[in-house]
């Protein structure tokens, strides 16, 4: 399986509704666009990637890439966001009757492992943006965006893991937490070059 085709596999599962056609070709275009973006992003870092180069790569008119993203450091956006919308997936998976921390813990464990070549290759592209987002203020701030717009997403989840007694003014601190906990350990693990499964990687 291809590097697109596997995030493209990643950001279907990721979807809570069947979504058009339409609606198909989009986030397939999105993706191929955010995969070459990443491609490049990694190689070269993004002073020295253009938009046309991006587009190019992705096999679009610039216009499309335009259509879709505000700049080339927005284009990532789709690739960073599937993995907050597969743990969320996840967490919808969860059992009933799971405490909220295992819940939680279970979720973010899966989420960061590697258990095929697919899952290792996606977060050694995350790795990839990460250490281009160093150096990169417009690329660290769609990164911390997606991190934001993901907690935000979390919030409805969390009162129907913990039940009817949950007091409102916890779920926001521990959307947060748990959204947080991900973010950290992959950005240490990318400052590494610790392999993506195993010891010191991500889930370990």
């Amino acid at each position: 399986m291809s590097p697109r085709h596997a995030g493209r596999t990643l950001l279907r599962v990721s979807t809570d509704a069947s979504p058009s056609l339409t609606e198909r070709r989009k986030a397939a275009t999105q993706l191929d666009i955010a995969l070459a973006a990443a491609e490049l992003f990694a190689a070269r870092g993004p002073d020295d990637t253009t938009a046309e180069e991006i587009a190019g790569r992705a096999g679009v008119a610039l216009r499309t890439f335009y259509r879709y993203f505000r700049s080339k450091q927005d284009a990532v956006s789709p690739l960073l966001a599937h993995g907050a919308d597969r743990w969320r997936a996840l967490l919808a998976e969860t059992e009933p009757d799971t405490a909220l921390p295992r819940a939680l813990a279970t979720a973010v464990e899966r989420a960061l492992a590697a258990p095929d070549e697919e899952g290792v290759q996606g977060l050694l592209r995350i790795r990839g943006l990460l250490r281009a987002a160093a150096d990169d203020p417009a690329l660290r701030a769609v990164w911390y965006r997606v991190n934001q717009e993901s907690e935000e997403r979390l919030v409805p989840v969390i009162p129907r893991l913990a039940g009817d007694g949950m007091d409102p003014l916890e779920v926001r601190p521990v959307a947060a937490a748990a959204t947080d906990a991900i973010r950290i350990a992959l950005e240490t693990w990318a400052a590494t070059e610790a392999a993506a499964e195993g010891p010191d990687s991500p889930a370990d």
